[in-house]
């Protein structure tokens, strides 16, 4: 299946599309595409619905972030060897995580606001996992049976807040918007390799980032399983598995965004966002 969120931010109503491509609406069947419908159990009700006997989904309608409800957005640093290159940083041996602030979702195709000052606002193109079955403590060898599914993330970045001066991840990874998701939720069962999907960004026309899962130092189920020894994972919480090369800070010289730059991005699969960047920060 493929599950997105539709209508105005706050307001979003579940949808998703039949069998012939057409969207529809979920409301009359779940409530949002969050918690318990992410479930094995949720999602296998849901899919003996017949949903073409639902109301169509309008064109033109604001697409929101394709999960709701997102208790934990966790991400993975420095995830691709090419990328641990060109931002001359050394390949972990245990995959680093830090963490966005639910603040941060915005819709795929919401405008893209920089934070007050910014001069190195950098994008990155990312596989995203969504939970399904909660967990902690997960085998690696049963980690997929807790995804519920996979979707794009743009993990926009502050280079300077990130990396400069005091620098925190979290400062350069937290702003209002930093953090657009989806437009789908795609189901496990619809990706038959998530270590075998091609991934790109765009900025202004201009191809940057053009790279393929299958190159992740750590693969979807280790990350699943390792992020699960720290904390538990509860359904509808969203891991980020990191970006290939291609980022901003890593062109000769260095390209960043600002106020009219519009970013295109996409993973086979998973569909495509799109941003324009608006401004800056009041």
């Amino acid at each position: 299946m493929k599950l997105f969120r539709h209508g105005p931010k706050g307001s979003e109503r579940p949808g998703c599309f039949d069998l012939d491509g057409v969207a529809r609406d979920l409301t009359d069947i779940v409530p949002d595409i969050a918690g318990e419908v992410l479930t094995p159990e949720g999602l296998h009700a849901l899919g003996r619905h017949d949903v073409t006997k639902l109301p169509l989904v309008p064109d033109g309608v604001r697409m929101g972030a394709a999960i709701g409800q997102i208790g934990k957005f966790v991400c993975i640093g420095v995830n691709f060897s090419d990328h641990a290159e060109e931002a001359n940083m050394t390949v972990p041996a245990e995959p680093i995580i830090f963490m966005k602030p639910i603040s941060a979702v915005a819709g795929p195709f919401d405008d893209v606001e920089l934070p007050r000052g910014s001069v190195k606002s950098d994008w990155e193109v990312e596989l995203g996992i969504v939970i399904g079955e909660p967990g902690r403590y997960i085998e690696e060898a049963n980690a997929m049976a807790h995804i519920a599914g996979y979707c794009v993330v743009n993990d926009l970045s502050e280079r300077q807040l990130q990396l400069e001066g005091t620098g925190q991840w979290v400062k350069g990874k937290a702003h209002d918007c930093f953090g657009p998701i989806g437009p789908w939720l795609v189901t496990a069962d619809e990706i038959a390799d998530p270590q075998a999907l091609p991934m790109w960004l765009e900025v202004n026309g201009t191809r940057y980032q053009n790279g393929n899962s299958r190159t992740m130092v750590h693969k979807v189920p280790f990350l699943v399983s390792y992020v699960s020894q720290f904390m538990s994972l509860q359904s509808g919480d969203v891991i980020a598995t990191g970006t290939p090369a291609g980022v901003g800070m890593g062109q000769k010289p260095p390209v960043f965004l600002k106020p009219g730059d519009v970013m295109r991005l996409g993973i086979d699969g998973l569909g495509e966002q799109l941003q324009r960047v608006s401004g800056y920060a009041a």
